[in-house]
């Protein structure tokens, strides 16, 4: 745990959307959030308030822009709006899930490309750096016209599983597009194979498990995602894999967005041993079932900010 001297700068604020990973944030850095009030007008619109100086000051604003995405993201822009306002030194936007980030290249005519529209937003809004975990695609970035350090949930998920010694790892990716992802996470753990799950999409949200590549008849098999949206690709993945032979299958994600009828589909009996996931988005109780287990990033993100408040290195954290 980093110890902050008495005299330092670096003020730690919570949006609305995810205040208790804020609060273990500051709990790892031994500070207190500091005092806004945020509150909305009968119409709909959002009003925040600053309510100590802050002048000259480091700021950090912690807010995954998840559901409701609109709501948070502008409740993000006018904080960011309000400590430029107050004449704050730097302005880091601590983004755990970065909404809008599937919509990351033109894939049919007349689309639009919303990560680099809302990573425009919080520049003109006068953020000076951006703090994201696990963004949907690398490039995104490179869609940010200021510094942004991309950290990642695999370590927190990597330590839970290591610590259960499971034995004939393999590890899965999904679909073609997360063979980067699971590849570097199955290099971790332990060297695990990897197998990969070819599938064609016939529209969003909708998935059909065609083939895997790779051995999974009585091996233990972790399925690698960075989110899991409404499951269908994970759950028909999973029993795709049951019907190969795997003989458990665990589910990885850092992102739970968990939009209906997600529950369902992962709560089914013999489907999943575990679905393990982080805090980066609130879980409600109605969202949660057996199987789930949610680890916290707190700690990693603490580490990340006090990184960046002493200048030193970030990547060094994830070699």
């Amino acid at each position: 745990m980093p110890t902050l001297p008495e005299n330092q700068r670096l003020r730690l604020f919570s949006g609305s959307s995810n205040p208790q990973l804020a609060a273990e944030v500051a709990h790892y850095l031994g500070i207190d959030l500091g005092p806004m009030v945020r509150k909305q007008f009968a119409d709909g619109e959002m009003y925040v308030q600053v309510q100590e100086s802050i002048r000259g000051c480091d700021v950090y604003l912690i807010q995954p822009t998840c559901r409701p995405v609109n709501d948070h993201i502008m409740e993000l822009l006018i904080m960011v709006d309000a400590c430029r306002r107050a004449s704050a030194r730097q302005i880091t936007t601590v983004i755990p899930y970065y909404g809008y980030a599937r919509a990351d290249r033109k894939t049919a005519g007349r689309e639009s490309i919303t990560a680099k529209l809302a990573a425009n937003l919080l520049t003109q809004a006068g953020a000076d750096r951006v703090l994201a975990m696990d963004l949907h695609s690398a490039q995104i970035q490179g869609y940010f016209d200021i510094p942004c350090d991309h950290v990642y949930g695999s370590p927190v998920l990597l330590d839970y599983l290591l610590s259960k010694n499971l034995s004939d790892l393999v590890v899965v990716s999904p679909d073609i597009g997360g063979v980067a992802r699971a590849r570097a996470f199955a290099k971790k753990l332990k060297d695990a194979p990897l197998a990969i799950i070819d599938k064609r999409r016939q529209a969003h949200n909708e998935a059909e498990v065609m083939n895997v590549i790779g051995d999974v008849a009585g091996k233990t098999v972790v399925l690698v995602d960075d989110m899991i949206d409404t499951a269908g690709t994970i759950s028909e993945g999973a029993r795709f894999l049951r019907r190969q032979g795997a003989e458990r299958v665990y589910a990885c994600a850092t992102h739970a967005v968990f939009s209906p009828p997600a529950t369902e589909r992962l709560s089914q009996p013999g489907l999943f041993e575990e679905v393990i996931v982080t805090n980066t988005i609130p879980i409600p109780e109605e969202r949660r079932f057996p199987q789930l287990k949610v680890l916290s990033v707190a700690n990693l993100l603490g580490e990340t900010i006090w990184r960046i408040h002493d200048e030193s290195s970030v990547s060094i954290m994830f070699r």
